[in-house]
């Protein structure tokens, strides 16, 4: 899936000339292009608990009323830019409508062990967040921060219930 959507991007140019990220769900992966479709990284990552591709809940809700199979990273093409968050600090935000970014592996609780999660060799253990994609340290500053620097970027984020050509229509 993530090389069709690679090669369809180049083909089509659908990012703009803008450097762009695919998130495996599935496999529970990154990966970031270039803005030529060339891949220059790739991760494991932390996605939300919920299994499925469409927010369920309101951006309203308090996260401490979501449900874990509510806690889903939505699938679809997002028009992405580098912001500041309440915190002060810099996420990549994907999809400001349903409050989705990516940005550094989250510290969490330590019955979460995020970090541990994030560098296992299984994606079973990958799923524990709200619905943010949670990265390494070191790829998120030396790949996601200067890539995203003063422009905006794509982010494609695949489906887990259909197929990457059923969503993005190529």
């Amino acid at each position: 899936e993530v090389q069709a959507v690679q090669q369809w991007v180049e083909a089509s140019k659908d990012n703009a000339g803008l450097p762009f990220i695919v998130v495996d769900k599935v496999n529970a992966q990154v990966y970031a292009f270039t803005s030529f479709a060339q891949l220059k990284a790739t991760a494991p990552i932390l996605l939300g608990m919920g299994t499925g591709d469409k927010a369920l809940v309101s951006q309203d809700a308090p996260m401490s009323a979501i449900p874990p199979e509510k806690r889903i990273t939505p699938a679809g093409r997002y028009l992405s830019r580098l912001v500041i968050d309440p915190h002060g600090k810099t996420i990549l935000s994907i999809d400001p409508v349903n409050l989705i970014s990516l940005h550094i592996v989250a510290k969490g609780t330590p019955a979460q062990r995020r970090a541990e999660r994030l560098a296992s060799t299984t994606k079973d253990d990958n799923r524990i967040s709200f619905g943010c994609i949670n990265v390494p340290p070191a790829f998120y500053s030396d790949i996601v921060s200067p890539a995203f620097s003063n422009r905006k970027g794509v982010v494609y984020i695949l489906p887990e219930t259909s197929s990457a050509a059923q969503l993005f229509g190529f």
